[in-house]
């Protein structure tokens, strides 16, 4: 215990030693104010001052930086006009189709339905073997069809026929296998 005591006590003394040496014996002056500044003659017309030129440098690349010409506007809409008639709205070309809407809806097959307590769900395959997970109000098919209703066994899906101008809505149900 005793020796644990003096391993604190000895840095302890050396600071106080250092603190009460007293620094150092410089003298130091004490400061004199400055003499009193003359008075200069107030003159009553200034010349103008001289403009000084720029330190800048303008260059055209630092230029070309700041053209915007070319640029997208952020804040103008994505859509240029909203109040599209329908009929340009449905004109979809094929690229923007999702895969699901590539294919006949009869080529489609259930895998299984999953009965939840918000919404149902269903698994469909289609031919090239690739699963989608589909809910009520989703495309699928080739002819805008939209999942109407999902049942524990069935899918229903509303499709849209032109029938000579005419557009025609088709039910159509997909069932699951039966067990064997």
């Amino acid at each position: 215990m005793k020796k644990r005591n003096s391993q604190y006590l000895i840095p302890i003394f050396l600071i106080a030693a250092l603190l009460s040496s007293g620094g150092c014996n410089k003298e130091e002056k004490p400061l004199q104010s400055p003499p009193p500044a003359q008075q200069m003659p107030v003159q009553k017309a200034l010349a103008p001052v001289q403009k000084q030129p720029s330190s800048a440098k303008s260059s055209t690349p630092a230029a070309s930086l700041m053209d915007f010409t070319n640029r997208k506007d952020p804040f103008k809409p994505f859509v240029n006009n909203p109040a599209q008639p329908a009929k340009q709205a449905q004109a979809v070309s094929k690229k923007d189709l999702l895969p699901i809407q590539n294919y006949e809806l009869n080529k489609f097959k259930i895998a299984g339905i999953i009965v939840g307590l918000k919404e149902n769900r269903a698994l469909v395959i289609d031919p090239t073997g690739k699963g989608y997970v589909v809910k009520q109000g989703m495309l699928i098919g080739s002819n805008d069809g939209v999942v109407n209703r999902i049942t524990p066994t069935t899918i229903e899906v509303i499709e849209k026929y032109n029938d000579n101008g005419h557009i025609r809505k088709v039910t159509s149900k997909l069932s699951l296998p039966s067990k064997k």
